[in-house]
């Protein structure tokens, strides 16, 4: 690991920025006048946000990004949206690019470059526009930056204005050398090759006797390997097989338990109550496991005709004891639902004796997002109660196809489920990397909300301490090329961070991400290399 690049924050990071500046600025170009601090505080200070480049904890490279308007370059050229010959909503201006004169080698200066298109297109900027030193005119034009409007400055500090795009970046050498983001994130997953162009395969029309055959080896994998006995599939989100197996729930009669330890279990009180199901609730802390105690007693009172509650709750990672669930409903007569969104892919599950569950295409599949589905105990039959795509016995009844579908995603669902074929080996895989990243994150000083005994290997959440933002490390680690969950809003209101393990990372890659992890939590650079 030997550049970092980050959000300047701390105040030694500033200080280091204004001496870079002040040698670059002041006495290798002669921009500025001397001064007996050594150190130039930009006019635009207060407004820059600095993306830096550290080897240790030494400022080796700058950047400083401005969006407010006036642009320095208008003050110099005039608006200039009128001399750029492309049509720009949101640009931003790049100034102070520097690099310490010892690191002059490429490689700082293609990751700081790599690392400010990064930010812009996060931020949403769709052009970054720089004064360019004419000395350097050609190593800008190697990166992607292209020429517009005159030259600025004096003969002895002359400067070019130069743009670059999404477009113009990736045609440069260090668009070129860019690697996709390594994926932390619970969904979307890491699409594979073969997933991938199961999709672009001709479309299917869904009355035909091929796209039965499809949806039908579809079904079986899915039931196979959560060991069910049917499945619906349907045109949407998670959320929609939510309302499914809501709409379901509601015409049975009586009231309901829905158990809640995190933002997920909260959602299904929201599908329920818009249903206007009766239903009561227990709840607990978020990363709690359900006291037993409490759960048993409150089903074998008898008062309650189903339960509903989330396998793995995605918002802490913790995995609910189902097993205890599945015996105590049986022993009641009490339909079971689950939502196994976050769970189906990553840990075995079992789903007999489950009255309902949802899971998605995307997430622990690794399939494309667009498809969903409800697992059913018994066959189901059409209400006129319930909105027609809302309807399970609607699917039932038409053998899946009661609308259309789009075979292309059940074509990468299809490619998605093969490797499933060793599902051991899939679950050891995710389970060995969840253990390797739960180590280094305690070594690292972060707590987690939930104990590994209890944690579902697929997510680890990271329990910020008060002065550390969860927000800017996300971003932090998005700078050197790293995908983490930080952005719901359920996790930026605890500022909390959650990394996923349900991808597939080369282990190279995933000990960079360790160490780079560690350094920016404690500017310290660790080697996590072996398994504890």
């Amino acid at each position: 690991m030997s550049f970092i690049y980050k959000i300047a924050e701390t105040p030694s990071e500033f200080e280091q920025i204004h001496e870079l500046n002040y040698r670059t600025f002041v006495e290798e170009i002669p921009q500025h006048e001397r001064n007996e601090s050594q150190k130039l505080v930009d006019k635009f200070h207060a407004e820059n946000t600095y993306i830096i480049c550290l080897k240790n904890d030494q400022v080796v490279g700058m950047l400083a990004l401005r969006g407010e308007r006036p642009f320095s370059l208008d003050g110099k050229i005039g608006t200039v949206e009128r001399h750029l010959p492309i049509e720009v909503d949101n640009p931003v201006e790049i100034r102070l690019l520097a690099i310490d004169h010892v690191y002059r080698n490429g490689r700082a200066f293609l990751g700081l470059m790599q690392a400010l298109v990064r930010y812009c297109l996060k931020a949403g900027y769709d052009a970054a526009l720089i004064s360019g030193t004419v000395r350097e005119q050609k190593l800008y034009g190697q990166l992607g930056f292209l020429p517009f409007a005159e030259l600025t400055g004096t003969t002895e500090a002359a400067f070019q204005p130069m743009y670059l795009t999404k477009k113009t970046y990736e045609a440069g050498i260090a668009g070129r050398i860019s690697k996709p983001h390594v994926n932390f994130l619970p969904g979307p997953t890491t699409i594979s090759d073969e997933v991938r162009d199961a999709l672009m395969i001709e479309p299917l029309s869904h009355r035909s006797a091929e796209f039965e055959s499809l949806l039908k080896r579809v079904q079986c994998k899915l039931t196979a390997l959560c060991n069910a006995q049917h499945v619906q599939l349907l045109q949407g989100t998670g959320t929609l097989a939510n309302d499914v197996v809501a709409a379901q729930l509601s015409l049975i009669d009586g009231k309901g338990l829905i158990l809640v330890n995190g933002e997920f279990g909260l959602r299904l009180g929201d599908h329920a109550t818009r249903f206007g199901m009766k239903f009561d609730v227990i709840e607990t802390k978020w990363g709690e496991v359900f006291d037993e105690e409490q759960v048993a007693d409150a089903i074998k009172s008898g008062g309650y005709s189903w339960l509903w509650t989330v396998y793995c709750e995605t918002s802490t990672g913790i995995l609910n004891d189902v097993g205890l669930l599945k015996k105590v409903c049986s022993e009641n007569d009490v339909a079971l639902a689950l939502d196994c969104v976050s769970v189906i892919g990553t840990v075995r599950v079992d789903l007999n004796g489950v009255a309902f569950a949802s899971g998605v295409s995307g997430k622990g599949l690794a399939g494309y997002t667009g498809l969903s589905f409800v697992f059913h105990k018994e066959e189901v039959e059409k209400s006129e109660r319930l909105p027609r795509y809302l309807d399970l016995g609607a699917y039932t009844e038409a053998e899946g196809i009661p609308y259309s579908q789009s075979s292309n995603l059940l074509y990468a669902l299809d490619a998605a489920l093969l490797k499933y074929d060793d599902a051991n080996e899939v679950f050891t895989s995710i389970k060995t990397r969840a253990h390797k990243v739960r180590k280094a994150v305690e070594k690292t000083g972060f707590r987690i909300p939930v104990t590994e005994e209890s944690a579902t290997p697929a997510i680890v959440t990271l329990i910020m301490p008060e002065d550390v933002s969860a927000i800017l490390l996300g971003d932090n680690l998005y700078l050197n090329g790293f995908n983490v969950h930080y952005e719901s809003s359920y996790l930026q209101e605890k500022n909390w961070l959650q990394i996923a393990s349900m991808n597939d990372v080369p282990e190279k890659e995933l000990d960079r991400f360790l160490n780079v992890l560690n350094f920016l939590a404690s500017g310290k650079q660790s080697t996590f290399t072996t398994i504890s």
